[in-house]
């Protein structure tokens, strides 16, 4: 007698069946890259916590571009990390800056390949902060959010001048996406689009991050601007504000931790989707993997093609080399 569930697992029998009817298939074309800039030549700094990731000198970053390109990844994100920092993170502006160069440097060599930077202030300030710092009259410092707009304005110009195709805020201020639409336009920029990292949370899985961008904060945290990890109707908010004021990219930040929030968000907007998955993330299988404990190749698939299922339709990852590989 045959039974109604043999019909299931009529289809997963062989490779070639379960492929057939594989319901999300994860692309090389869903990754973005991310790198880290400094200062020099020949230099790479490899990150202990994170295993395989490293601060590298721009004609590093050229040489990884290209790597990346070769793979078929369409993109990257950059993070700059300058050698002198200042209470507002001056150098984020600065025609010669670190991530102006390496922006211009990756377009020089790499035509075809996205550079998205990222735009926040936290790898700059002297404080670890995502902008201007106030002091009040009780004492307490945080984080000015009106004084921060008009950095980002001209942060994101200066990138735009440098070439990027995208900017990506992270900083979680408030009406950052209005102020970089308004900068960007006014300054001829009208075509260069947003990612918004428009639902960030305030996650412990940041800590890796940290170590490789050299941004931990000097006081407090940044509870006060990121979300929330127990909210969820929030994010739904957060990024709908983000779309009205002109994002184009929508991000949920972390990954794995919130597959919930990504499938909210992409059901609710529509809207082209990223998801980080997050250094924390990435180190967690890496440490396991080094022990002997799981296997990493298929760890990474399944995350990262859980990511896809909740609705990402890109995924920044540290594991986006090693991805591309994997699925060729």
């Amino acid at each position: 007698m045959a039974f109604p569930e043999q019909r299931m697992r009529r289809m997963r029998r062989t490779e070639n069946l379960r492929r057939m009817v594989r319901e999300t298939k994860l692309d090389v074309a869903d990754l973005i890259a991310p790198l880290f800039a400094v200062e020099g030549k020949g230099v790479r700094n490899d990150i202990a916590s994170m295993p395989g990731v490293a601060q590298m000198s721009i004609d590093l970053v050229v040489e990884e571009c290209r790597k990346l390109e070769q793979l078929g990844i369409p993109g990257v994100i950059l993070f700059g990390i300058p050698e002198h920092k200042d209470a507002v993170g001056s150098e984020t502006w600065s025609e010669d800056g670190i991530i102006q160069r390496a922006t211009q440097a990756v377009k020089e060599s790499c035509s075809d390949l996205t550079v998205i930077t990222d735009v926040c202030f936290c790898e700059y300030t002297d404080h670890g902060h995502c902008g201007v710092i106030s002091t009040h009259r009780d004492g307490n410092r945080e984080l000015d959010n009106d004084a921060t707009l008009e950095n980002l304005g001209k942060q994101v110009v200066s990138h735009a001048r440098a070439g990027a195709d995208m900017v990506a805020p992270s900083g979680m201020i408030d009406g950052m996406i209005q102020a970089i639409r308004d900068a960007l336009d006014d300054a001829g920029f009208a075509d260069l689009p947003i990612m918004s990292y428009a639902a960030k949370y305030a996650s412990g899985y940041y800590g890796p991050f940290r170590d490789v961008a050299e941004s931990a904060p000097e006081f407090g945290d940044r509870r006060g601007y990121q979300m929330d990890p127990a909210n969820g109707d929030e994010a739904v908010r957060e990024t709908e504000l983000d779309i009205e004021e002109g994002a184009d990219i929508v991000m949920v930040k972390p990954a794995i931790h919130y597959l919930d929030i990504i499938w909210r968000v992409k059901h609710e907007f529509q809207m082209p989707t990223a998801a980080y998955h997050v250094s924390g993330e990435f180190s967690m299988i890496k440490a396991a993997a080094r022990n002997g404990w799981i296997d990493e190749q298929r760890c990474v698939l399944e995350a990262t093609t859980a990511i896809k299922r909740a609705g990402a339709d890109l995924i920044l990852t540290y594991y986006a080399k090693d991805l591309a590989r994997w699925l060729s």
